[in-house]
């Protein structure tokens, strides 16, 4: 067993032992920006083609009414389309995403991680949760999966170093997707520089009004462990985090979170956003 698999286990433990939560490298990243990325052409007006990405999302993900969540039918993608995922990554690392403007970068970026996402999963499918990839603790995230202008990127680079790192907009989780049933749905269409800050609020509105996302079980709030694990992006305090949800709570809900001031629950589901 390696040295790290080993320290990891050893905390897993004593979490477990002291009833505190563990989270993965996933998790709880600060968001620091890459330099290398920060650059933009806020003159350039051109949009970025994702046409192979959402034809390869209409075949496969899919809005579950009953169960209020989008879910993607891994098992059921063909080898021809898993060359069509192919092909449009293949597209992406041509491009360099630094001539174009910033809204056309956030999508080109979290249309990115999303697409990536799903193919390390199909990859390594069948599994239970994006979790088990790799050594079972640390998943895929720091694992190089694309280069783009010469850069081997992860997907925490993407997130942390890039999506979350230069924008420092709250709502970018609501937009990406690890393939689990507790984060905000993937979304049915690609992301568009254009459509962007639509999204972006559509994005929000979803998740904080799914019970994956904020809920009241006899008088207790239980909110997503986002809202726990990046505390830096949703503020620092219960009532900053309390405000923000409001924002986009509906009516009925947003009455209830004006009027709570209790202790917060949080909890996630880790297992794949697939059909069960």
């Amino acid at each position: 067993m390696s040295k790290v698999k080993i320290i990891l286990v050893m905390l897993t433990f004593l979490a477990i032992a002291g009833g505190v939560k563990v989270y993965k490298l996933y998790e709880a990243m600060s968001p620091t920006p890459i330099v290398f990325w920060q650059t933009s052409n806020e003159e350039n007006r051109q949009s970025i083609d994702h046409q192979l990405w959402g034809d390869f999302l209409a075949k496969y993900l899919f809005n579950n009414v009953e169960k209020n969540i989008h879910e993607f039918d891994y098992k059921k993608v063909t080898k021809q389309d898993k060359k069509l995922l192919t092909g449009y990554l293949t597209q992406l690392k041509d491009i360099d995403p630094r001539v174009y403007n910033k809204h056309e970068q956030l999508a080109f970026w979290a249309n990115l991680y999303n697409a990536l996402t799903i193919e390390v999963v199909l990859k390594n499918f069948p599994i239970e949760s994006i979790k088990d990839i790799g050594d079972g603790y640390t998943g895929p995230w720091n694992k190089k999966l694309i280069t783009i202008v010469d850069q081997p990127l992860t997907l925490n680079n993407i997130e942390h170093g890039i999506l979350r790192g230069i924008w420092k907009d709250k709502r970018i989780h609501y937009v990406i997707n690890c393939a689990s049933i507790g984060c905000p749905d993937l979304p049915l269409i690609p992301l568009s520089g254009k459509s962007i800050e639509q999204q972006l609020e559509q994005g929000a509105t979803r998740y904080i009004n799914q019970p994956k996302g904020v809920q009241f079980i006899d008088n207790q709030l239980i909110v997503s462990n986002i809202y726990n694990s990046f505390s830096v992006d949703f503020g620092d305090t219960q009532q900053a985090l309390l405000e923000h949800l409001s924002n986009y709570a509906t009516p009925a809900l947003k009455t209830k979170l004006n009027d709570f001031n209790g202790d917060i629950d949080f909890e996630y589901n880790w297992k794949l956003n697939a059909p069960h």
